[in-house]
């Protein structure tokens, strides 16, 4: 675990479990966002998204939280994330969150376990900006073939046309089938992403996504 201070509408210190697994930076439960009054209410409404892990899928809040500090690294304007934590994963109140492998990948962690300490140094990552696109979906490779497999209600992605099952063929004219070089521009906010999508009847369709950002 780490000790943290959590900043926005309220100052608040607490520990949290670091989780070298976690693709995010933060993670908080309902329960702690509601009780710690921590998030301005002026701050922009957010995002429904949905998150995926060992235990299935479950749907999420993203947002952004003014400051977080490690000792003494601050971080501004992190991308959060809050759930409905009805497992208990993140320990509340003991605890008030996890922290993801976007915040801890940006350090060198030394862990002593001996004496149940942990070490952190700034990587030549810290200063990375972080990544605030939202376009509501999700592609996966499966058989082969890479696949639209979640798109969120409300979200640009299900605006633009899109549909849980359309395989990909082609984005923004690229037929290579990289699937990281996919996601990398469904996550590039600026022109629209033009996306060549091939449907369960067999049908052809260019889609248009405007990728949006949650600040």
């Amino acid at each position: 675990m780490l000790e943290g201070q959590v900043a926005d509408a309220r100052d608040v210190r607490s520990r949290f479990y670091f989780d070298t697994g976690a693709g995010l930076c933060l993670l908080f439960s309902t329960s702690f966002a509601t009780d710690s009054a921590v998030f301005s209410p002026k701050r922009k409404k957010p995002v429904r998204i949905q998150g995926a892990g060992l235990g299935g899928k479950t749907e999420m809040q993203l947002t952004t939280l003014r400051n977080f500090s490690l000792g003494p690294f601050r971080f501004r304007q992190i991308p959060t994330y809050i759930f409905e934590d009805a497992y208990d994963v993140t320990s509340y109140p003991q605890l008030a969150g996890l922290i993801g492998n976007d915040l801890l990948r940006r350090f060198n962690l030394i862990l002593n376990y001996d004496r149940s300490e942990i070490y952190i140094l700034p990587n030549e990552s810290f200063g990375q900006p972080f990544d605030y696109s939202y376009s509501g979906i999700s592609i996966a490779r499966i058989g082969g073939k890479i696949v639209v497999t979640d798109v969120m209600t409300e979200s640009p992605g299900e605006k633009a046309g899109f549909r849980e099952g359309d395989i990909v063929l082609a984005i923004n004219k690229d037929v290579g089938q990289d699937l990281q070089a996919y996601q990398a521009m469904l996550r590039t906010i600026g022109p629209k992403v033009k996306v060549l999508v091939q449907r369960e009847s067999g049908d052809l369709v260019m889609l248009s996504l405007k990728v949006t950002s949650i600040l």
